[in-house]
């Protein structure tokens, strides 16, 4: 039987090392990433059966490369490996098209078991927090008017590379728009979310991973 493709992406590149020994011998690594922007290119280069990711990712986070891989490609099985314990940043990945959400300081026990559950077409979410995920989803659904959600794609990955500390124009050059565009996108977040400096972007950054604290 064939191996299950798969890209791996951690900004450390020492753990996305030893990841590919875990996986090695029920996986064939097609490519490692450092960043979320090169998990992107990654993913409609090699066509992998399977993604595993960080959430806090330079230049574009986890979740939000997942929502645009899925998109692309609604066959690929995204798997979230994280040190984020907190039940929301599972609900977001599962949200984006994640199949599988667990903890790095478990992954040596669980991530065979993530990969072969999500190539069976389920999904699966660490026991670590199973409880408090399961009612974190339940109170997701009736946060309809949260201000997160109001934000697009394009809004998110504004807020990310302000809150790493990129200038408006290394930002434009990174989106490959104008810092005109990209003045108006964090007119728009700053409006929805409530928030006036630049400072406060960065803490809600912080708070929701899109970026390490």
């Amino acid at each position: 039987m064939r191996k299950p493709r798969v890209v791996l992406a951690d900004d450390h590149a020492m753990f996305a090392e030893a990841l590919g020994r875990v996986v090695e011998s029920e996986c064939e690594v097609v490519a490692t990433v450092g960043d979320g922007r090169a998990l992107v290119a990654a993913a409609e280069e090699h066509r992998p059966d399977l993604i595993v990711t960080d959430v806090s990712m330079p230049l574009l986070n986890g979740v939000e490369a997942t929502r645009q891989i899925t998109k692309a490609d609604p066959h690929v099985k995204v798997i979230v490996l994280t040190m984020h314990r907190s039940p929301e940043f599972a609900t977001q990945a599962f949200e984006a098209g994640a199949s599988g959400y667990l903890l790095k300081h478990s992954a040596s026990d669980e991530l065979l078991q993530a990969i072969r559950e999500v190539q069976k077409g389920h999904h699966y979410v660490t026991p670590l927090i199973a409880k408090e995920f399961t009612r974190a989803m339940m109170e997701r659904r009736d946060q309809s008017d949260h201000p997160a959600k109001a934000l697009t794609n394009r809004e998110r990955e504004v807020l990310q590379l302000l809150a790493e500390g990129k200038t408006m124009k290394e930002a434009a050059a990174i989106l490959g728009v104008s810092t005109k565009t990209v003045e108006f996108h964090k007119y728009n977040v700053t409006r929805k979310l409530d928030v006036r400096t630049t400072a406060e972007l960065t803490r809600y950054a912080i708070k929701h991973g899109l970026v390490s604290g």
